[in-house]
This record gives C-alpha cells, structure tokens and sequence, in this order.
C-alpha cells in the first residue's frame, strides 16, 4: 500500500506519461458519471412534456456554468496552489489553504445563488422564455440554484483533495453522489410509491440533496484525518497571501467557463436563425462536444498536482513536460474520435434522430467539426496545466480570441446569409485557433519555479 510520502516522490520524480494516466483514469469516470446525470435528468424532464424541456434548455448553461467555474477553474486554482506548497514541502501552508479554499467555496457559492435567485427570470426570458416554458424555468432554477452554495463546496472540497495528489477518493464520492442524483431526481420527479411527483422542481431537490451528502462526506474525509491534509477550524486566521494564491490562478481562470457558455450562447442563438432542423443538428454535435470535455477534463485536472508539485519544488523543466505530455495525450484521444466521426458521422447522429433533414445537417456538422477535436482538447488540458504552474491569462486571452471569433464571424454570416456549413465550418476553426493560441500562450509564458525556503 503506498504512503503519501511515496505519492508524492512519484509525482515529483516518477515517470510522467504512467502517473498522469494512473491520476486522470478516475478522474475521467467521475466526469462521465456527470454526463450520465444529464442524459438521465434530460429523460426525467422529457417525460414531463415539451415545456418543461425546453425550460432545462433555459437554465442549463447557468447550471453549467456553476460546475465549470467551482470544479475546473477556481477549484484548479484551489489544486494548484495546495500542491504547489506540498511540492515545496510545506505541509503547515498547504493545511492553511484549505481553510481559505474553503472560505472562498462558501462565499463564491452564495454570490452565485443571489445572482440568480435575483436576476435569473431575466437572464431566462432575455433567452427567449416565455409563458409556460418562462414559469417552468423560473420554478426550477429556483430550487437549483438555492443550492449552488453546495455544489461550490463539493468541487472546492474535492480539489483540495485532488491537489495532494489523491484522484481516488473525490472520484469515487464524485461517482457516488452523480449515482444518488440519478435515482433521487427520478423517484421526486416523476413520482414512486408513496413518493409523489413534484416534476422539474424534484429533480432540482434531487441534486441538492445528493450533492449535500457529497459535501458531508468530504468534510467528515478532511475532518477526520483520513488523508494527507486535515481541516482544523480552531485557532484560524485569515491571511491576505493565501486568498491571493487561490484567487490569482482561480479567479482569472474563472472568466474561461464564462467565455465558453457565452460562446455557446451566441452560436446557437445565431443558428436558430437558420431553423429547427439546423439547430437540431448542431445540438447533436454539441452533445458530442459535452462527452469530449470529460476526457480532456479528467487528464487536466490530472495534471494540475504534478505540474503544481514539480513548480513548487523548483524543477520548472518538469513541470513543462508534465504540461506537453497531457496536452498531447488529450489532442490523441480526441483525435481518435474526431475521426470515427469525420469517417462515419452516422453512428453518432442515429442515436437522437430518425429525421432525413435534420440527420443531413448533424453529419454535416460532425465531418467540418471532427478533424478540429483534438485542437480542443490540446487547448482544454493545457489551461488546466497552466493553472498548476499559476500561469493561467495566456490560455484565458486564448479563450477571448475564440470569443471574438464566434462573436464577430458569426455576425458577418448572420448578415450576409451565411448557410449552416459556413457555420459549422466557423466553430471548427474557433476549435483550432483556441488550441493553437493556448499552446503558443505555455511555449511562450515564462514558468518560474522557485522553491520556498
């Protein structure tokens, strides 16, 4: 059985390709247990009928938004600045940032909730709600986001833990909460036994209620000694220098989700221009793009404690090569599946739709996309690595680039009558350039390694 103390030998020293696939394997489960959680929420919700769908069409970018900001950017910066003091070998300053880490997850949760508790029912209706599918947004976000505090708290708490280099135990409560948030959402939902059915607002009270136990289960974890860091709430002073060294990977890194959904935002509100069938197909694809982000995701985060441990234990050189070496195993693995899909777009697109039309405008998307896949992930996995190093605004201006691109080519187009293949042609390239910006963003940022005395 090893010891952390052999843990972390093996991430400082061990060989980089076999510990950061042993680190990213259950990482890339518990993402895709979160993509099971929305399909099996996206049944429940269709089984409710039309206007409830498209209500969770509504709020799901917001929902979104929540999991990316709390788990992969200030919980990055959260990883990257406790595994950066482990590297360093200073336990007493990684123990005191998990006091801060846990500061800031209750704080950023609350502000989350306000906002949207608040201003919510605009941002639902500024995207087209109305009516019964406004009243159904509003009844579900309300509940959903009356609990954002906890989902800032579970992926605030699991990064700590990811951060001394354990991957096993927040995977595994992470896969454990998603399998209680299925079965919870569809027994208040849609109704069991003595149970009634409370429709969109039980499958929100489903989420809440598991991703609550998630957050007791790592506190009684961290509480109890169980791993390498231990939360002591007596005696706790706040410092100015610990906030600053979550929040100056963390914060920064914050503004990348936003600029993803809005992206998003954009894209589709222009494409819905086009029509049904069109829009449909993109969502096809999209769906493809959600599956994609769990891979490029779990190597990542993966790589965000070996990257942090070898920086904070002065060898900058590894810490790069740990970066290139993740970076090359995600623009691989989606490289493989850019290509069944360019070569044979049918065997993902038969899966959602029967419709001629919209399966024409779905392999459309998939063959211009596909080839641009493993850009995407090169792109994703080094913004994460650039967060362990705590050199994270050239993969976030990388982000801004896309932004304008989408932004101000899909204008043109939408003026000047752009077809569905010019805007599909236009994601592939926002693909390419985002992962060619971020990688010449890490070649050319300085990555100073100093080791504390």
């Amino acid at each position: 059985m090893s010891t952390p103390h052999h843990d972390l030998q093996r991430m400082l020293h061990g060989p980089i390709l076999p510990t950061l696939l042993r680190l990213a394997a259950p990482n890339v489960l518990a993402m895709v247990m979160t993509v099971l959680v929305g399909i099996a929420e996206t049944y429940y919700v269709g089984r409710l009928g039309t206007a409830p769908l498209a209500a969770m069409a509504l709020v799901f970018p917001f929902a979104m938004l929540t999991q990316m900001m709390s788990a992969g950017a200030m919980g990055g910066g959260v990883s990257a600045a406790i595994s950066r003091a482990l590297g360093a070998s200073d336990l007493p300053r990684a123990q005191t940032l998990l006091q801060h880490a846990l500061l800031i997850g209750i704080g950023a949760g609350l502000v989350y909730s306000a906002i949207f508790l608040i201003w919510g029912p605009g941002f639902y209706s500024a995207l087209g709600g109305k009516d019964a599918v406004l009243t159904e947004a509003v009844r579900y976000a309300q509940v959903l986001f009356a609990g954002a505090l906890f989902v800032w708290l579970i992926n605030t708490l699991a990064s700590v833990v990811r951060g001394t280099g354990n991957m096993r135990v927040p995977s595994v409560a992470l896969v454990a909460t998603a399998g209680l948030q299925i079965v919870l959402g569809g027994m208040l939902s849609l109704g069991a036994g003595p149970i009634p059915a409370m429709g969109m607002v039980g499958v929100a009270w489903g989420h809440i209620i598991a991703t609550a136990t998630g957050v007791v289960y790592f506190l009684w974890y961290l509480t109890s000694g169980q791993g390498r860091l231990s939360l002591k709430l007596q005696a706790f002073e706040m410092q100015r220098g610990m906030f600053a060294d979550i929040l100056k990977v963390g914060a920064v890194a914050c503004l990348s989700p936003v600029q993803s959904v809005l992206a998003i935002l954009i894209f589709t509100g222009m494409l819905a221009q086009l029509g049904t069938e069109a829009l449909a197909g993109y969502g096809i694809g999209q769906r493809l793009e959600f599956l994609l982000i769990p891979i490029a995701f779990g190597i990542g985060v993966a790589s965000v404690p070996m990257v942090g441990m070898a920086m904070g234990a002065g060898n900058a050189a590894r810490a790069r090569r740990v970066a290139w070496v993740a970076g090359g195993v995600s623009a691989f693995n989606l490289a493989v599946i850019g290509a069944v899909v360019t070569l044979a777009p049918e065997l993902w697109a038969r899966l959602f739709s029967q419709d001629p039309v919209v399966l024409g405008y779905a392999r459309q998307y998939l063959v211009t996309a596909g080839p641009a896949f493993p850009f995407f992930g090169l792109g994703l996995t080094l913004y994460f690595a650039s967060q362990g190093a705590g050199q994270v605004i050239g993969p976030v201006l990388a982000g801004t680039v896309r932004l304008l691109v989408v932004a101000g080519a899909g204008y043109w187009l939408a003026q000047h009558q752009g077809t569905a293949d010019s805007f599909y042609g236009l994601v592939a390239i926002a693909m390419v350039l985002y992962g060619a910006v971020t990688a010449l963003a890490v070649k050319v940022t300085p990555w100073n390694a100093t080791r504390k005395a």
